[in-house]
């Protein structure tokens, strides 16, 4: 029940020092310097000497249920594990359905989402996929998210692609009514996670829609902005606006830009990496043939990347990963940081590479000696 980590270099994600964290059931109780353990009967005490803990990663974007199933039946990828998602670092996952909503379904998403959050991760999900009308387990969005807990928006909505439904504007505000409405009344983010693809368009049609109605900016989270330059740099005209930005890690096409070289180009557009989020797309299709798997390892490997070849400050890109996307999604401030009352999504790496060597998630070890 009571665990004490002792003697950690704290980023909550904000640098506190040398600190020691008390945990009891799910939640961080205490962040202090020298707790003892003495008074704690049945504390299991946790030596962390020369690591570093930070918040358990928030992956917006993974393909739980599994993707793929643009080459046929063949090509459809299985459902992802706990064990995968530990092992990358993430604590707290968002699913979603991509191009595929008939061998895979929302009812099937949601009992995945279930079934990871059994095994003692944070698991939630959007409605939706690719194309519109939107495929709902209600039969409408707004109810989706305003009654059922996990759904937390609408994704992934695809524009600029070639497996676009090419929504309209007017079903692009149509849609947008839903989906705000759906969180006010459910008291969810409401956000609508759109994929964007290799089309000419880019963020035309996004775009678009803000200038022609009053939907807040804050609500639109548009991604896979890296997947070519000028769509980077339009992605960061866009940001430098007031809007969010959602990364891919693992970019590998020549085209892309990865995230490090993003993460290190945003930084010196502005002091900070505000509205900057990271996600993996796991578990989806990748490459042009969308023959390929996407991991979700890629994640922590390009943060850690970030820090340790670019030589970006390591509080700063954490925030991409933890508060960025707590806040964004409305689960701040019990995800995205470490403090007392906070869910106990704890990471502790070693301190000189940045290793992953133990997982919490709400207070029970995941994962430990790597």
């Amino acid at each position: 029940m009571l665990k004490l980590i002792k003697n950690v270099e704290c980023y909550a994600p904000v640098y506190l020092g040398r600190r020691d964290i008390l945990v009891a059931h799910e939640k961080i109780i205490v962040i202090d310097t020298d707790i003892q353990s003495v008074n704690l009967p049945g504390v299991e005490v946790f030596n962390c000497d020369n690591k570093i803990a930070c918040p358990g990663f928030i992956d917006q974007h993974v393909h739980i249920l599994g993707g793929g199933g643009e080459q046929g039946p063949q090509s459809s990828i299985s459902p992802i594990t706990a064990e995968e998602l530990v092992s990358a670092g993430i604590t707290t996952v968002v699913g979603l359905l991509g191009a595929d909503f008939i061998n895979k379904s929302m009812e099937g998403l949601l009992m995945k989402a279930y079934s990871l959050e059994a095994d003692g991760l944070t698991s939630y999900i959007y409605a939706g996929h690719y194309g519109l009308p939107a495929v709902t387990i209600t039969g409408r969005l707004l109810t989706d998210i305003a009654l059922i807990e996990k759904v937390i928006g609408a994704g992934e909505i695809a524009i600029s692609d070639y497996r676009s439904a090419c929504p309209a504007l007017y079903e692009l505000q149509k849609l947008s009514y839903e989906v705000i409405t759906g969180g006010m009344l459910g008291k969810k983010a409401g956000v609508i996670h759109l994929h964007v693809g290799d089309g000419r368009s880019m963020l035309k049609p996004l775009i678009q829609l803000l200038e022609s109605s009053d939907f807040p900016i804050s609500m639109y989270v548009p991604t896979h902005l890296n997947r070519n330059m000028g769509l980077f740099d339009q992605a960061v005209q866009y940001w430098l606006n007031g809007g969010n930005i959602d990364l891919t890690a693992g970019e590998a096409a020549l085209e892309g830009c990865k995230v490090p070289d993003c993460l290190d180009h945003l930084l010196k557009k502005g002091n900070s990496l505000d509205r900057v989020t990271v996600s993996s797309d796991g578990n989806g299709s990748s490459g042009q043939a969308h023959t390929g798997t996407m991991q979700v390892s890629a994640l922590f490997n390009d943060i850690r990347s970030a820090v340790i070849d670019k030589k970006l400050p390591f509080e700063t890109v954490l925030t991409v990963v933890t508060a960025n996307v707590a806040r964004l999604l409305m689960l701040y401030p019990e995800k995205g940081i470490l403090s007392a009352g906070s869910d106990a999504d704890i990471l502790v790496l070693d301190k000189e590479t940045l290793e992953l060597e133990m997982v919490f998630a709400r207070g029970r070890l995941m994962l430990k000696n790597k």
